[in-house]
């Protein structure tokens, strides 16, 4: 990637997660989450890397770990809104591109990350970029708690839902088509951000997808297979204990 395609990468850090308080100081092998995630970030080939949080217990260990930090509003309804803050603040160009990596994906691969943000440069007439995985089994293609994405042959987003789709009339899941679940890593252009702020959608309140907000809206979104699958994300304690024994090498 040349100096002019050049791209920032954002991690919003919420303390109050409803299913896992405190998670992104959680430690494994002996680090916390949270800068687990920044290290991988940073051997991206981004120009920046800034976590955005709103907890002072955050902002004091990933600061004392040598990492840009940002001290955002606590009022934010979603990591998107926490990271237009960040543009907003750092000043960042119209035309930037933006990675929004979570903050629960210590194990998110670094290609991963210069993959979605090399899509939306190469793809200038989409405002966002993500990345998808063929779906292996019906149990995948029928979890509510898996998105699934359909995008064209061009590779546009056509619809993200939480029910299996496509749908299969003629026969059972895989029959003749491959199904594909959505991978919750984004790129944005930030002069989209501030559109992306004022916009709505009913099919995002009735999936609770934000990403339906782009697409109910009439602007394009572009999905690529991820080359590298990322690792399981932390939703849980039994979560944290699975990654920790993939990163010790003991799972």
């Amino acid at each position: 990637m040349s100096s002019d395609d050049s791209f920032r990468v954002v991690i919003p850090a919420r303390y109050q997660s409803t299913r896992f308080p405190g998670k992104p100081l959680k430690r494994i092998a002996g680090k916390e989450m949270i800068l687990h995630v920044y290290e991988k970030a940073v051997q991206s080939d981004a120009a920046e890397v800034v976590i955005a949080t709103d907890d002072e217990r955050i902002f004091s260990v990933v600061q004392s770990a040598g990492a840009e930090v940002c001290m955002t509003a606590s009022d934010h309804q979603t990591g998107t809104d926490r990271l237009v803050e960040v543009v907003h603040s750092r000043r960042w160009a119209h035309d930037t591109v933006v990675v929004n990596v979570q903050g629960d994906e210590p194990l998110i691969p670094v290609d991963c990350i210069n993959q979605v943000a090399e899509n939306l440069i190469q793809n200038p007439e989409a405002v966002m970029s993500t990345l998808a995985a063929e779906i292996q089994n019906q149990d995948e293609y029928a979890d509510p708690n898996i998105v699934k994405v359909v995008f064209s042959s061009k590779g546009m987003a056509m619809y993200f839902s939480r029910s299996p789709i496509p749908h299969y009339r003629d026969g059972d899941f895989g029959n003749g088509c491959s199904s594909f679940r959505h991978i919750g890593i984004y790129a944005y252009r930030v002069g989209y951000l501030g559109t992306y702020q004022k916009l709505s959608s009913r099919f995002e309140q009735a999936e609770k997808l934000e990403q339906l907000r782009v697409l109910d809206n009439g602007d394009v979104i572009h999905v690529d297979v991820a080359r590298e699958l990322p690792g399981p994300g932390v939703d849980t304690p039994e979560h944290l204990a699975l990654v920790e024994s993939i990163i010790t090498g003991k799972a």
